[in-house]
């Protein structure tokens, strides 16, 4: 099959679920799956993985450049996996041993890279220069676009916003990070970060949209959390305002469903920005949940 003039194929390896997708030379998805992340078994996630691209180019009957997004960065000293919160990746050489797999090319990027690069293309950020990109789902990521091109970083950690402390006073609980620090943006901002403030306040479990329904059912709990998330996420972009001064921030993963966040937080976020006016945009992924694999697709063409 000739991969160079087949299609884009694009992988989101994410904590809960891998999802696949085919996009033509125009941008237009032709395949599109997903199936469960095979979660502690690094020998079957890459499995999946494997899997995934055979099913695809078998009903495509063509091949594909291939673009993976993954939860976390390929280290530059190893060339293997570091910074995943998928921690069952962390020392593997997933680039080698899927290339070995599958007899190609495989493009790796950090998840939050390529939902910034997805919607700086042809998406909600598409026309400006700028643009963060936020991933506040089961982990907290970031990732810079900028004319663009990803802004990877000499440590290929730019844009990793997720494990900074929150910035200014925080009078909620500080609690211990996957990372070996506490207090980091990840642990108030994230999903699963919500759940468990959750859970420390109440004493019971939900999950981040539960949280969500019982807030607006009249749960005082939920409705505090939520407020105070509001306020978590206005300080925690407010401070990349202030280094990156990007046009536009767009959020991502399960958290970026809350609609609220959109007029909440540019509403607050100025008190903590160093200007006397703050031009920047908070946009929904015009791609939704889907924003990352369309990213790591077209990530792929570098593979060309």
């Amino acid at each position: 099959m000739n991969k160079a003039n087949g299609f884009h194929i694009g992988i989101d390896l994410g904590g809960t679920k891998i999802e696949i997708i085919a996009l033509n030379q125009e941008g237009a998805a032709v395949y599109r799956t997903r199936v469960p992340t095979p979660k502690g078994d690094y020998p079957a996630t890459v499995a999946a993985i494997v899997s995934l691209v055979r099913q695809c180019e078998a009903v495509l009957n063509a091949g594909g450049t291939l673009g993976i997004g993954i939860p976390g960065a390929v280290s530059r000293k190893t060339g293997r996996i570091k910074n995943a919160n998928s921690t069952w990746l962390i020392g593997e050489d997933l680039q080698a041993d899927l290339e070995k797999a599958l007899e190609r090319p495989v493009a790796l990027e950090n998840d939050a890279n390529c939902l910034v690069l997805s919607e700086a293309v042809d998406g909600a950020a598409a026309g400006v220069r700028s643009v963060f990109g936020v991933i506040i789902g089961t982990g907290c990521g970031g990732g810079i676009v900028f004319d663009g091109q990803i802004v990877g970083g000499v440590n290929s950690i730019g844009g990793e916003w997720g494990h900074n402390p929150l910035p200014w006073s925080c009078d909620d609980r500080q609690l211990s990070c996957y990372c070996g620090l506490s207090g980091c943006n990840e642990t108030f901002l994230s999903g699963s970060g919500l759940e468990r403030h959750y859970q420390a306040r109440s004493g019971r479990f939900l999950t981040a949209i539960e949280i969500e329904t019982a807030a607006s059912t009249g749960d005082e709990t939920a409705q505090g959390l939520l407020d105070d998330y509001v306020i978590w996420l206005a300080k925690g972009l407010a401070a990349v305002i202030n280094v990156v001064d990007p046009d536009v921030i767009v959020l991502g993963g399960g958290m970026s469903n809350f609609s609220r966040l959109y007029t909440d937080v540019p509403n607050i976020w100025q008190q903590w920005v160093f200007s006397d006016q703050v031009d920047t945009r908070l946009v929904a992924p015009k791609f939704g949940d889907s924003s990352g694999v369309r990213g790591a697709a077209w990530l792929g063409k570098s593979t060309l």
